[in-house]
């Protein structure tokens, strides 16, 4: 994984280089190099996707839901096992 510090260093070194050439380069040249240049540094980063984020939060609030409704049973069963007491016997 890329140091977030060496990432911002080279995606600078690379700006600085796309912009202070001697002929300046159209604006669809520079957009498409920076952009390479950002796939190129992201894909060296340990980053997931937006739909396997999304995914993920299913998955993770179904096992939430489940989760509570076991809690909820098992406390439905620790009541009928320990009933409380009387004290007025």
């Amino acid at each position: 994984m890329l140091a977030p510090k060496d990432f911002l260093d080279a995606l600078t070194g690379t700006a600085s280089r796309l912009f202070s050439g001697d002929t300046p380069l159209p604006k669809a040249e520079i957009e498409s190099q920076f952009k390479m240049l950002l796939q190129s540094a992201f894909s060296k980063l340990d980053l997931v996707s937006r739909e396997e984020f999304d995914s993920q939060m299913v998955v993770l609030a179904r096992t939430r839901a489940r989760l509570e409704s076991l809690e909820a049973k098992v406390a439905e069963m620790e009541a009928k096992l320990n009933p409380p007491s009387n004290p007025a016997e």
